[in-house]
């Protein structure tokens, strides 16, 4: 079997499943028990799930939304959801780290796990980072990123390929509603493709442009629109070395740009503190690592906020 959709263990899967495109009870207990029990890591896999399953599946974040994978701790409560769940769906390349051993822990024999990143086309991070970041922070937990920088769903035509990794994973998990997986995944497919012609045009008169984003996300997007990303650190919970910010601050000043790009969960003092210094604002980059309960049951989120991102980013980089 193809290593995206692995399987642990042997034993065959047998599935209650309601008919696809059928709407879901209003009785939220009952309709918690019907369709394919599915869970996902953290907010973009989340979304870009819930646009695929419909009313096929149900589908149950592990990672609370306002949390990303760099501070998620696994409960034994969250062990025991993932030995109930049928199928996992993950990011890959190591951006959930801490995963293969809580899969081994868990006891679920029938659990088939998507990894979205497969056959997407990887950046390689840095070689360790830049080199005076502090390799403390490659924590006991696995929450470093490694030889790849996994940031791959904020290119929306690398989500394209994750979520119809996501409709073939679960199409082999639940045959019967093949139908309602492809139907939902196309239009969702659609909406991508659209965003990315929408960015395209927009970000033309930057090719060639310089931002700087807090931590390292933002290479795939950059590559997909022809900017160069620069960042302040490596991960969102290292704190800058005096190097780091002489290299930031050298690279502003080149590029002329009028803004830093920060990140709702990370309100850095020190990145504040150099947008003052240098007279620039700071402004928002959404990686979409962390969100609200209620936009991570939409997947008309991810369309928004990508769209917030691009306008910050053209009056970052002088539009």
């Amino acid at each position: 079997m193809n290593s995206w959709i692995s399987r642990v263990g042997t034993v065959s899967l047998v599935f209650g499943l309601v008919a696809c495109g059928a709407p879901k009870s209003d009785d939220s207990t009952a309709s918690a028990d019907k369709g394919l029990k599915v869970v996902t890591t953290f907010l973009p896999i989340t979304l870009f799930t819930e646009a695929v399953a419909g009313d096929c599946a149900t589908v149950t974040a592990l990672i609370p939304p306002n949390l990303g994978p760099h501070d998620f701790q696994a409960t034994p409560a969250d062990v025991s959801a993932l030995g109930k769940a049928q199928v996992l769906v993950k990011n890959g390349l190591d951006m959930e780290g801490f995963l293969d051993k809580m899969v081994e822990s868990v006891d679920n024999s029938e659990l088939v796990v998507i990894d979205t990143s497969k056959g997407v086309a990887t950046i390689d991070s840095p070689e360790g980072g830049h080199d005076d970041h502090d390799d403390d922070h490659d924590d006991d937990h696995g929450h470093g990123h490694g030889e790849i920088n996994p940031h791959i769903w904020l290119d929306p035509l690398r989500a394209v390929q994750q979520v119809e990794n996501i409709r073939d994973g679960l199409i082999a998990a639940d045959k019967s509603c093949e139908e309602g997986y492809t139907t939902n995944a196309a239009s969702f497919v659609s909406q991508l493709k659209d965003l990315n012609t929408e960015f395209s045009a927009q970000l033309k008169p930057y090719a060639g442009k310089t931002f700087v984003a807090f931590h390292d996300f933002a290479p795939y997007f950059a590559q997909r629109y022809n900017l160069d990303a620069e960042y302040l650190v490596d991960l969102p919970e290292m704190n800058p070395s005096p190097a780091d910010l002489q290299r930031v601050a050298a690279e502003v000043k080149s590029s002329e740009l009028k803004a830093l790009l920060s990140e709702p969960q990370e309100g850095s003092q020190s990145f504040n503190a150099l947008a003052k210094d240098l007279g620039v604002e700071v402004v928002v980059f959404n990686p979409l690592e962390t969100g609200s309960e209620e936009s991570a049951r939409n997947p008309q989120t991810y369309l928004d906020v990508m769209r917030e991102n691009v306008a910050n980013l053209i009056k970052a980089i002088g539009g």
